[in-house]
């Protein structure tokens, strides 16, 4: 049976109710209020502010040393975001984010590139001071965040405000057994398809690449040398003009080239639990030369058919490295780690809340045309 708010957990993933309550409590902080939408489910979206700096190199900060006098070091220079301003492709920039963090001792967390960003090629990883690795915040962190941004393959116009990446916020260290995974998957069916009679490893609820798709159509290859994309923009891009389709006709398996980006699906179709969160991780960095994805938060209610879906498709922003691979359809590219929140949240993802993915296929970025 699913949590409501008021039998909430001691540890966990925490849920909007919560996430707005440490907003109020000052434990997030901004000079802004959160906007509309800006609290998910189960994360909170985090804002570019007005300035980007073009560093010479990517960085990690370590222990004891904060990442504006980094910047001093590598910055190259300056670049307004107030009306709006391009990053270019190959290039790396770092942003102070509007939000910063008081957090109390017991909570911490980790944070992610948002579905959009990662369909577009756009590398984003969250830094803070004294950070020894990227996306992660330890626990009672205090101080401000930043965004490095690299975009890989489309120059795109940004601007402050512009929300590339998403913080969730955990309480405790919760654990979650291979024996809770198999119950939750067997009342739940956390992955439904020709794969799914024994879809649990150790490490979370594998899944597989689809193919041969329900039609011609499986995937898309991002074309070199196109316009930039302005992504406040909408449905407006004509996705011939940024991307070759991938046709079922070339066989059940695919070379993917050297340092080319790729959007596939998987096979099966994922539902995350209105009181569970869900990450997509790579499976194994030994099983082929290429990176499953970007962007890895899956919301509470991805998918439930209690929420409008029916399951969901998990898209995969693939690159392969170094050397070409084939991958086969029905090879396992990646496994999903799931976590128990705190408490349902007030609202779950496609319960009128402007979810662009829910019910998903193979489905490019908000920014381009459909159908």
């Amino acid at each position: 049976m699913a949590d409501s708010p008021a039998s909430p957990r001691s540890t966990g993933v925490l849920p909007s109710q919560a996430i707005r309550a440490l907003v109020e409590a000052g434990e997030i902080r901004a000079a802004t209020p959160p906007e509309d939408g800006q609290i998910q489910p189960a994360s909170l979206d985090l804002r570019l502010g007005p300035l980007a700096y073009r560093v010479r190199a990517s960085f990690l900060p370590g222990p004891g040393r904060r990442v504006d006098e980094q910047l001093k070091r590598l910055s190259m220079h300056r670049i307004d975001l107030t009306g709006g301003a391009v990053l270019e492709k190959g290039c790396v920039y770092i942003v102070p984010l509007v939000e910063s963090l008081a957090l109390r001792k017991g909570t911490s967390g980790a944070a992610n590139p948002k579905s959009s960003t990662g369909r577009l090629d756009i590398f984003t990883r969250l830094i803070i001071d004294g950070g020894t690795t990227f996306d992660q915040v330890p626990d009672g962190y205090a101080g401000p965040l930043y965004a490095e941004i690299s975009p890989r393959t489309f120059s795109v116009l940004v601007r402050a405000g512009t929300r590339l990446n998403q913080l969730r916020l955990r309480r405790g260290n919760p654990t979650f057994s291979r024996a809770e995974l198999e119950r939750l998957h067997a009342d739940t069916a956390l992955v439904d398809g020709e794969t799914a009679a024994a879809p649990i490893s150790d490490r979370g609820v594998l899944f597989t690449v689809d193919l041969k798709g329900d039609g011609a159509l499986v995937g898309y290859k991002a074309r070199a040398h196109t316009d930039l994309i302005d992504l406040d923009r909408i449905g407006h891009y004509d996705p011939l003009d940024f991307w070759e389709p991938i046709m079922a006709d070339r066989g059940p398996q695919l070379i993917l080239e050297p340092d080319e980006f790729y959007i596939l699906a998987s096979r099966e179709a994922v539902t995350v639990p209105p009181d569970h969160a869900a990450e997509m991780v790579p499976y194994d960095t030994l099983i082929g030369e290429f990176r499953v994805h970007y962007a890895g938060f899956f919301d509470p209610g991805f998918g439930h058919a209690g929420s409008g879906g029916a399951g969901s498709r998990a898209v995969l922003e693939v690159r392969s490295h170094e050397v070409p691979f084939v991958i086969e359809h029905g090879q396992v590219v990646g496994r999903m780690v799931y976590e128990r929140l705190t408490a349902r949240p007030e609202k779950v993802y496609g319960e009128g809340i402007g979810s662009n993915y829910q019910r998903q296929g193979l489905q490019l970025g908000k920014q381009f045309r459909r159908g």
